[in-house]
């Protein structure tokens, strides 16, 4: 039988009766719907609460995402034209990442603002966040519309089941969040005609400092730049595909040098601060990655600093390390100009995390950047600030879809 487990817990079901009670009758869903808002707020103040930020403080950027003011302004982006009507796509079968405890919440949320029942599987290998996160919902759905609890439903199920290819042949839009095997993994199972993936794959993202910039300033500057480069690191342990895992700089040889100095001064402070040092496991897998590159060349030069920070400086035209090397290392890299970068770049490329540079510095560069395949260019401290604009696509325009009406 093809089974699966509510992820609150609870007796399993078999999926067909689970897409029956998706297809039961019901006051359907519309974009933006007054049942819908509610309890996204009600949801955004469980995970503020003191308690939950605490325990979880990764729910807190998602429940700031959901506050009531912040719905307005997504709504804001599926504004119409005469003679357009905006509505939900349907069922949307959710594949989140394992390594990326809470963006099942951000995708499935923008799904259900758009008015979608949705269905998000969950790894069995969830993290307590992530089971933190499908309570509060559980708990919220519980208080709001009947129709709500009907059309959503977080479930576990074994990875290699038929499950998959169930809702996927039931879907209307299947959103595949992974690296490029499980996409192409979960697209052997067939959509129905109409149907569309939604796919992110594996993407690798960059710091790029100006070492003039942070010469120039404040001090107070650049310990705040410190302190955004540390979350950008070390959140998720620095495997989510918007981590920066190489450093960039653009200046001269001594200035760059003095820069990467104090930086990395600063970031082992801040490292000792916060406590998100790395085990003896994770230090053991950063040796081991670092030597193995400069065996080939690659890397001139590595330094550790402990085992929380280590910098491996790359040789010259050296191809940008792309894989994960353990959280805290950075592979780092000098150029005499921003625009030196764009023959580095791949379409692999997701996000650049900046400091230091005058806007119209990165104006003039930013198509260059992204025409090589770049989405996102933030300052340092977002680089996994998740936006309604993910990986080159407006999400809500995504869940929807527009259609015509003329009289």
């Amino acid at each position: 039988m093809s089974v699966v487990t509510p992820a609150a817990g609870g007796a399993p079901t078999e999926v067909t009766l689970l897409l029956d009670e998706l297809a039961r009758p019901g006051r359907p869903l519309e974009v933006g719907d007054m049942r819908v808002r509610p309890f996204l707020t009600d949801l955004a103040s469980r995970l503020l609460s003191p308690s939950t930020t605490r325990q979880h403080p990764d729910l807190a950027a998602l429940g700031f995402f959901l506050r009531d003011t912040a719905l307005t302004g997504l709504l804001s982006r599926l504004a119409t034209r005469d003679g357009e009507v905006r509505m939900p796509r349907g069922l949307v079968f959710h594949i989140p990442p394992a390594n990326v405890d809470a963006l099942f919440g951000y995708s499935w949320a923008l799904s259900l603002l758009a008015g979608n029942s949705n269905v998000v599987r969950l790894s069995e290998r969830a993290s307590t966040t992530a089971t933190a996160l499908v309570e509060a919902v559980t708990d919220a759905l519980a208080e709001a519309d009947p129709d709500l609890a009907r059309t959503q439903h977080f479930v576990r199920y074994p990875r290699d089941s038929t499950v998959t290819a169930t809702l996927s042949s039931a879907c209307d839009l299947r959103v595949i969040w992974g690296g490029d095997a499980t996409v192409t993994a979960i697209r052997r199972h067939p959509l129905a005609p109409k149907a569309r993936d939604l796919t992110f794959p594996d993407r690798s993202s960059l710091a790029l400092f100006d070492a003039r910039g942070w010469a120039a300033a404040p001090e107070s500057q650049r310990k705040a730049a410190v302190r955004g480069l540390h979350d950008d690191v070390f959140l998720f342990d620095q495997a989510a595909c918007s981590s920066p895992r190489t450093l960039v700089w653009v200046g001269g040889e001594d200035l760059v040098r003095e820069a990467s100095a104090e930086l990395v001064t600063l970031l082992r402070q801040r490292v000792a601060e916060r406590g998100t040092g790395v085990d003896a496991a994770m230090a053991v897998e950063k040796h081991v990655a670092a030597y193995g590159l400069a065996a080939t060349s690659v890397v001139r030069r590595v330094r550790f600093h402990g085992n929380d920070v280590a910098v491996l400086e790359l040789a010259p035209s050296a191809e940008l390390p792309r894989t994960w090397l353990g959280a805290g290392t950075l592979a780092e890299v000098r150029l005499d100009d921003p625009g030196d970068l764009v023959p580095l770049l791949r379409r692999r490329d997701q996000t650049i995390v900046h400091f230091g540079f005058e806007s119209e510095v990165l104006a003039r560069h930013a198509r260059a950047f992204a025409a090589c395949g770049v989405d996102r260019l933030v300052p340092v401290g977002e680089a996994t600030r998740f936006g309604a604009v993910w990986d080159g696509y407006d999400l809500l325009h995504e869940f929807s879809r527009l259609v015509t009406v003329r009289v």
